[in-house]
């Protein structure tokens, strides 16, 4: 699936194609990109063009759409603002078949948790249990699939990924979600 979809969107693209090096080591990898010139961008740069709100976490109201300059602040935006979630959809999450992410500080266990929803088959269990056990580090996660929306919730903190640290704005954190889940989903399709 993943290696589809990013053939379909190196179709649609004419002349050099920008891509996150996670995605253009996957594509050189699948000979996707034989005779495309192509330019390595950063991950974060990919939500420029992303659907961006801010939440009220307890009553979940909408307080405000974002533009993509609201990411270059530091996540500890969240840690100041602990009534505050962040939500994006993005077709770069499309393509590698996530729903929007949540992004928000959890006052209890001090973390940075990011959710969202992964639309993969349920028999794809065992793999993405493994990926994220070797993965990420000692903060865990919380894996639960919906029958019914036929979509697995993902919850993990960001402070398990490796490159992590208090100091990353909201784009460094969301490019290392971003290639976290691009090879989790490579992972997971290859087993």
């Amino acid at each position: 699936m993943l290696k589809n979809q990013v053939e379909k969107y190196l179709a649609t693209q004419d002349g050099s194609v920008d891509l996150p090096n996670v995605m253009r080591e996957f594509a050189k990898q699948q000979g996707l990109i034989e005779g495309k010139e192509t330019k390595m961008i950063d991950s974060g740069s990919l939500f420029a063009q992303a659907y961006i709100e801010r939440g009220d976490k307890e009553t979940e109201d909408f307080l405000g759409k974002e533009s993509f300059d609201f990411l270059e602040q530091p996540i500890t935006y969240f840690k100041d603002r602990k009534n505050e979630f962040m939500y994006i959809e993005s077709k770069w999450f499309d393509l590698i078949g996530v729903d929007a992410v949540s992004f928000e500080k959890d006052e209890v266990f001090g973390t940075y948790d990011v959710m969202l929803g992964l639309k993969r088959q349920k028999k794809l269990a065992p793999a993405i249990k493994v990926y994220l056990e070797q993965h990420l580090r000692e903060d865990g996660y919380d894996l639960l699939f919906d029958g019914d929306e036929g979509i697995w919730s993902l919850n993990f903190a960001l402070n398990g990924l490796e490159g992590y640290k208090e100091s990353l704005t909201i784009k460094e954190a969301f490019s290392l979600i971003y290639d976290f889940l691009f090879r989790m989903v490579e992972s997971i399709e290859q087993k």
